[in-house]
């Protein structure tokens, strides 16, 4: 498509204060979208704003603000003049809890269009009131499209948080594929680490938070050395749960079967030294780790929690086993460990599956003609409140992931 006269100004929002798979997210955005059509600014909090700042592309403004809290009211005042002076078309929040606090100033802001992409399922909410989603139903008034980053994500937003399935469209994550592809030189970590080459080792690459399961996997390694006693396990990732899961290896003996190397800007050299990629998550959206792992060839053994499933194909491209069940998990990862053919033929068989399902190529596309389309709508009523979303007349373009009303 040709540049436009007037590219459409974007800005992206998040509050939370760490690196992890939605920052990724962001980043190939910020990267892949044609600067032809889309001007892209992302706000962000200082902590994370310091994170990323090295892979912002050239040109692609970073604005740290801190504004996770009501009591943030410069925060909001902040991101009200941003959005005037950057004349903002489309107010774009990654995460519910950035959406709740971006959202109605951009509502108050009368910015033409306000998208959310919540995704993970939110399992950590509990109780009477924050598990009956009243507040985001509420704040969803606000909201003009939101994005699921899987089917079972989009089914999650209709089902159960009970927001309208017009609103909801889903756009599979991808990613940057030819990143992952094995190296030709072999990778180095595995000696400085201290591996032998017949070491096989299991590899994590996720934040160390209560989310993704560290805990699970360490608890069930005994029952792996048990049939492998000289497994590795490779945690790449920071987080708060640092000290705690140390501790845990220390209790269980398993200093010198763990390592927790940090975060890592070239997973690919991790993937190719690596048996078996590991996600013992409690929930996910449709994680990006999952697919990087197949792109690079290397097989999953993950939970079945959200959209893992449709990128870990059970018995295709890995293995899925229950959330919190460590017996199971072990068991997944000796019977893989116990057949190097299923692991090449999962890791084949994986790199195909992500090369068919998951390239930020489609990805950028659907996105781009999302965006498009919405910004159009706006335009034709501009003084009107009826959204695209709203619109019986409205239907999804061409290239867009179905909407939720129609996911099967």
């Amino acid at each position: 498509m040709t540049a436009v006269e007037h590219p459409i100004s974007v800005l992206h929002f998040t509050n939370s204060t760490a690196r992890g798979g939605v920052e990724e997210h962001i980043l190939q955005l910020l990267s892949g979208l044609d600067p032809g059509r889309f001007v892209q600014r992302w706000v962000c909090s200082p902590e994370t704003a310091a994170l990323v700042r090295p892979d912002v592309p050239e040109g692609v403004e970073l604005i740290p603000l801190q504004f996770r809290r009501p009591a943030h009211w410069r925060g909001a005042l902040s991101l009200a003049r941003i959005l005037k002076s950057a004349r903002v078309d489309i107010l774009h929040s990654h995460l519910f809890y950035s959406s709740l606090f971006a959202s109605p100033v951009g509502r108050l802001r009368r910015v033409p269009v306000i998208v959310e992409t919540p995704h993970v399922r939110e399992s950590w909410r509990t109780g009477s009131f924050k598990s009956h989603f009243l507040v985001d139903r509420v704040a969803g008034w606000c909201v003009d499209r939101y994005i699921g980053v899987s089917h079972a994500n989009a089914e999650y937003l209709r089902d159960e948080k009970g927001l309208p399935a017009r609103k909801i469209v889903v756009i599979q994550n991808g990613c940057d594929l030819d990143r992952f592809a094995r190296p030709a030189a072999a990778p180095t970590w595995r000696e400085e680490l201290g591996f032998a080459a017949e070491d096989p080792v299991l590899l994590v690459v996720a934040r160390l938070a209560p989310q993704k399961g560290h805990a699970n996997l360490i608890q069930a390694l005994p029952q792996i050395r048990a049939q492998f006693p000289n497994v590795r396990l490779v945690c790449a990732g920071d987080g708060e749960l640092r000290s705690e899961l140390g501790a845990l290896v220390e209790q269980l003996g398993l200093a010198q079967t763990v390592r927790f190397v940090g975060h890592q800007g070239n997973v690919a050299e991790w993937f190719a030294g690596s048996a078996i990629t590991v996600l013992p998550s409690l929930y996910e959206g449709l994680p990006l780790v999952a697919i990087e792992s197949l792109a690079a060839g290397c097989p999953v053994v993950a939970t079945a929690v959200d959209g893992t499933p449709e990128v870990v194909v059970h018995g295709k491209t890995g293995f899925c086993v229950p959330a919190g069940d460590g017996h199971a998990l072990a068991s997944a990862i000796c019977d893989l460990l116990a057949s190097p053919e299923l692991r090449r033929q999962f890791g084949r068989d994986g790199a195909l599956w992500a090369r068919e399902r998951f390239s930020k190529e489609r990805q950028l596309e659907e996105t781009q003609n999302l965006y498009q389309s919405l910004w159009e709508r706006s335009r034709r009523n501009p003084n009107g409140r009826r959204t695209a979303s709203e619109d019986p007349s409205y239907s999804e373009p061409a290239g867009v992931g179905k909407p939720a009303s129609r996911v099967v």
